[in-house]
């Protein structure tokens, strides 16, 4: 069984505040992933996180995203990709200090895109980490692009590129709430392609479900994934709550706001 875990990058990082990483965060995680590892040590995991204060800041001053020609647009996009691997490499810090046999993929050396999406990607080495028992660290990066030039791919892209690719069983994202809120600020225990029409009458608005920041967006996304493969489980929780990941991998409790196409 292989699970993807992303970390937010508003949870490792302080999204108003240039370059902070959450060392403690970080290191609580980690003694986490040591522990799931041990529990279920058939298991494989994927780690990813996003680029929080770090890539996002350059990025938006540079609008990477949505292109790169001219020569400060390339000089911009050095700038996001060496503030994405700066971040990388203090979460792989924290990795490695409890044994975990991480092993960093620089999706920028090996993602090809054509207008914002990913084309081609190196999947055959990820399978290769995860034979020898390693845990592949991936993260939301830059790329080329065909019809742009350069653009960002979001670790939730990568993640859907490799479950394309891989048999993934579970995704789980980890934010700094609880789940996916209804207009009352409950959680929605589970959406599924077939429940998330009755939620957005339910709801009203033209945003559908009442959630936090870009978070409709990323369920629509993940309800895409689920639609394409019924075998997969995606869980949007709380990485700011001590065990979340040992009480949903080990315990085997349902927490968080489950996805899934059943």
């Amino acid at each position: 069984m292989i699970t993807l875990i992303k970390l937010g990058g508003s949870l490792i990082t302080d999204k108003n505040v240039s370059h902070y990483f959450r060392q403690s965060v970080m290191q609580r995680i980690a003694s986490e992933i040591k522990i799931i590892r041990q529990c279920t040590p058939d298991d494989k995991l994927i780690i990813g996180h996003g680029s929080g204060s770090f890539g996002h800041i350059e990025a938006k001053k540079f609008n990477t995203i949505n292109g790169v020609q001219s020569r400060g647009d390339w000089l911009g996009f050095t700038k996001v990709a060496h503030a994405a691997s700066a971040l990388s490499q203090l979460v792989l810090s924290e990795l490695v200090q409890v044994d975990i046999p991480v092993f960093r993929f620089q999706p920028s050396a090996s993602v090809y895109a054509n207008g914002g999406q990913i084309q081609a990607m190196n999947t055959d080495l990820l399978m290769t980490a995860l034979n020898h028992d390693l845990v592949p660290l991936i993260h939301g990066d830059v790329a080329y692009d065909k019809g742009i030039g350069g653009t960002i791919v979001s670790t939730e892209k990568i993640f859907s590129y490799i479950v394309k690719h891989i048999e993934v069983s579970r995704i789980i994202l980890l934010g700094e709430v609880d789940g996916v809120f209804d207009k009352d600020g409950n959680v929605i225990p589970f959406i599924t392609p077939q429940s998330i029409e009755t939620i957005k009458s339910a709801l009203g608005g033209s945003s559908g479900v009442d959630v936090t920041g870009g978070m409709i967006q990323k369920v629509l996304e993940m309800l895409a994934l689920v639609e394409e493969n019924d075998k997969l489980d995606i869980i949007i929780a709380n990485g700011k709550t001590p065990n979340i990941l040992v009480d949903i991998l080990c315990n085997n409790q349902k927490l968080g706001t489950i996805i899934s196409n059943y």
